[in-house]
């Protein structure tokens, strides 16, 4: 019996704990990432940022889960010209998020290792992510979710079957700053091609999104506000949305209250 319980990192052992799950996740068991490192992390220059939190899972004394939340960074944002000072304005025009009602925040780098991904590991981190967001007064989380695939076509069907079931948000919509092209011969395709050809007929019942977009959607009440975005880096698409913490489902928010209240323990 193991136990699983999460933490905000305050040391230098826990953010080293959480590039290295980065990399054994990104680079190791997904093949996302290109050469790897002498030193086998996943490190990125917002990590030492004082406005960035890492959150870490551990079962026992092991780390097996992390995620990053991003504030707004007054450096940054000077630096670049921008508003937010987070990374993914880097990406694409956030600037329908600021205005007086909205505190964003960026939810990033969510990994967990291939033995705990059945488990209460990605939720525990929303869960805590989500206590953290609301005592820093953040009202909004954007991210731009892993779509799992580097085809084009199959990104934009992700983006029909997010409309068909209603999770494209009506009151946001950001454009990206910048358009990198995805590979000519995709090599990690999300559906077969009788999926696709089932959608080309109008077909699109039972057609599944990728994971992450579908815990944000269904679980966090997120919603897609903009168009597949090719990330160079992790060599995938991804999907722009926005989730209102006030709008994340009660039956959400009681898991997150049970996961919290006391170590989880998983067989």
């Amino acid at each position: 019996m193991s136990t699983l319980h999460c933490l905000v990192a305050t040391t230098q052992k826990h953010l080293d704990d959480a590039l290295r799950v980065r990399w054994t996740v990104f680079g190791s068991e997904l093949g996302l990432l290109s050469t790897p490192p002498p030193a086998l992390r996943e490190v990125h220059c917002f990590d030492t940022l004082e406005t960035t939190l890492h959150f870490i899972v551990y079962d026992n004394q092991r780390p097996v889960a992390t995620a990053r939340l991003l504030l707004p960074n007054a450096e940054v944002a000077l630096t670049t010209g921008l508003s937010l000072g987070i990374d993914l304005e880097q990406k694409l025009d956030l600037s329908a998020l600021c205005v007086p009602d909205l505190r964003p925040a960026e939810t990033t780098r969510y990994c967990v290792l291939r033995r705990w991904r059945g488990s209460e590991a990605l939720l525990l981190l929303n869960a805590v992510m989500y206590q953290e967001s609301r005592h820093r007064g953040v009202s909004h989380w954007v991210a731009a979710a892993n779509m799992e695939t580097d085809s084009l076509d199959d990104a934009r069907l992700v983006c029909r079957v997010a409309a068909h079931e209603g999770l494209v948000s009506q009151r946001w919509r950001v454009e990206p700053r910048i358009r990198p092209e995805g590979p000519t011969q995709p090599v990690a395709p999300l559906y077969s091609p009788q999926q696709r050809q089932r959608a080309h007929e109008g077909l699109l019942e039972g057609l599944r999104l990728p994971r992450t977009l579908g815990l944000f959607s269904r679980k966090l009440g997120a919603r897609f506000v903009g168009d597949p975005v090719y990330d160079t880096q992790f060599r995938r698409y991804a999907l722009p949305l926005v989730a209102a913490l006030d709008d994340i489902p009660p039956s959400t928010l009681a898991l997150f209250e049970a996961l919290t209240a006391s170590p989880q323990r998983v067989a």
